[in-house]
């Protein structure tokens, strides 16, 4: 059987020389030619290939300069006289992060600029007198503030309309002076219109709603050396209590002119009948984006059902009859927001006054993010506390704020800086009351030089000794971001500021994409610009270099 194999094999090979093969020679010249039909695929990748080998790629030419954008990889890096057009891809360093093989990148958002922008385009002649502010509130702001020279761009653009009785939506960056801006107008109020007769409870005539303790505590040392000049009677009502502390506090001082509270305090005051709002002059809802969120909004709507808000300034002229002027004040304003005021207030009434950075990257602040596994954040986080200790040895250097997103993250990161010998300060929302209360404060006098916290340190409190922002665990929202990095740079600070994020999830890496490409562009932080322009009457638009 194998030898008639082989036999048939060799004669098969012996025919092969014989048999007649293709002739693909032409024999005429009418012949035609040919035809070799070769894929398209295989003939694009052969055209790609040889354009590749005639034009080799040219090396990366840096230009000169400043730099907006500095990236680990330096053709990545973006001049900063150079801004990306609207539709003009743009090469992002953060690009491909989501990948495993990323971590140890990282690139900064440069400072372009030393100053805040709400105090750039000032001019030195402006002063608070040419706002129409009376000599007895400028003498008392001279003797409280006296470093307080001259006013900022919000307060030159939110002072006068509110003195001529007008509803305020004042959106505008963090740190720009958005407090005194309501809060000189609101006491001058107060001193023209004269106090009708004490009633059973107190019934202040002026309010200011917070979403936090640590914010009423900040509001209420702003405003309470003014009053007392003025002998106008501030107070705090923070939240965390029972009604029976609730009604200790209110009526172990005498009434008050001016109340600073909190939403859940407020609603349970207004529950227990421990206090009206019947002469109600003037309402300022601080943070307002916060205040109008689902955890606050059913309080928020109750307090502004006992409040008298007037339809214009037609009706805060009766003394007798007192309505309440509405001012809302916030940094950031989402999507949708503008749908929930239309539920506060007539939108035709409110006069908006914006802010050109309003939702975005604060160009004086230095920004650096960095892509680390979860497990490196801890040691980084040491290095550059202990590097910054080394250079506050030899120098002097501001305070820290490190933000965790959770309560439980705050806690055990203490415990790993305590076994590191690093002397901090913890301050998150599961702490009781009267832990929390003055941990800011003595933050701000300078007890601790480090601050672990979650969110509730990022809104609205004043932090001009604040030298660098650390997010430990990046935040989970644009407007997050935004805040926290507003505890750096504000008017007033001495000290540049610096913000650090750990990139860690891929959804971190998402928020970072867009965090670049609008600085790369010049623009602001998508979801977050349309929803103050849209749906409100804008009449006032602030204008800042």
């Amino acid at each position: 059987m194998a030898l008639a194999r082989q036999l048939r094999l060799l004669s098969l090979v012996s025919r092969l020389p014989l048999a007649p093969r293709r002739d693909l020679t032409v024999r005429g010249p009418d012949e035609p030619l040919p035809v070799v039909r070769i894929p398209r695929a295989l003939q694009k990748r052969q055209e790609q290939r040889q354009s590749r080998q005639r034009s080799p790629l040219r090396p990366v030419l840096v230009r000169p300069g400043p730099l907006l954008i500095s990236a680990r990889r330096p053709e990545l890096n973006q001049p900063a006289r150079l801004t990306l057009g609207r539709w003009e891809a743009a090469p992002l360093a953060s690009r491909g992060w989501k990948h495993r093989r990323a971590r140890q990148d990282y690139f900064s958002i440069e400072r372009a600029q030393h100053e805040a922008p709400a105090l750039r385009s000032l001019s030195s002649k402006g002063s608070f007198a040419d706002l129409g502010l009376e000599p007895r509130v400028l003498s008392a702001l001279q003797e409280a503030a006296p470093e307080v020279v001259r006013p900022t761009t919000v307060q030159s653009s939110t002072i006068p309309p509110l003195l001529r009785g007008r509803h305020i939506l004042c959106a505008a960056e963090t740190g720009s002076g958005k407090t005194l801006g309501y809060m000189l107008p609101l006491l001058q109020r107060l001193l023209c219109q004269p106090s009708l007769d004490p009633s059973r409870i107190p019934a202040p005539r002026g309010l200011v709603l917070v979403p936090s303790r640590e914010l009423a505590e900040q509001v209420r040392a702003v405003a309470q050396p003014l009053g007392s000049s003025l002998g106008l009677r501030v107070q705090e009502l923070g939240g965390g209590h029972g009604m029976s502390r609730i009604r200790l506090q209110l009526s172990k001082h005498p009434p008050a002119d001016v109340l600073v509270a909190t939403p859940g305090a407020l609603w349970k005051a207004l529950k227990g009948q421990l206090i009206s709002l019947a002469q109600l002059s003037f309402l300022v809802l601080d943070e307002v984006d916060t205040l109008l969120d689902e955890s606050f909004l059913e309080l928020v709507n109750y307090i502004l059902e006992k409040s008298h808000i007037a339809e214009g300034p037609a009706d805060l002229k009766d003394p007798f009859n007192p309505k309440a002027q509405l001012v809302l004040v916030g940094a950031t304003f989402p999507d949708g927001v503008g749908q929930l005021l239309s539920k506060v207030a007539s939108l035709d009434s409110l006069t908006t006054i914006t802010s050109s950075k309003l939702h975005c990257i604060m160009p004086h602040v230095k920004q650096t993010f960095m892509r680390l596994k979860g497990a490196e954040k801890v040691t980084e986080l040491v290095q550059i506390l202990k590097q910054r200790d080394r250079t506050h040895r030899t120098g002097s250097a501001g305070t820290v704020l490190v933000f965790c997103n959770s309560s439980s993250t705050v806690n055990w990161l203490g415990y790993i800086l305590d076994d590191h010998k690093i002397q901090h300060l913890r301050l998150q929302g599961q702490m009781p009351a009267s832990m929390r209360a003055g941990i800011f404060q003595s933050f701000q006098k300078g007890s601790r030089d480090i601050l672990l916290c979650t969110d509730i340190a990022s809104r609205g409190l004043d932090s001009t000794q604040v030298e660098l922002v650390i997010n430990y665990d990046f935040p989970l929202t644009l407007q997050d971001y935004i805040h926290r990095a507003g505890r750096v740079g504000r008017v007033g600070s001495e000290v540049p500021g610096t913000v650090i994020s750990f990139v860690t999830h891929p959804w971190d890496v998402s928020l970072v994409q867009k965090i670049e490409l609008a600085a790369r562009r010049r623009r602001s932080l998508p979801g977050l610009g349309s929803s103050v322009s849209e749906p409100l009457h804008q009449e006032t638009l602030l204008q800042q270099a």
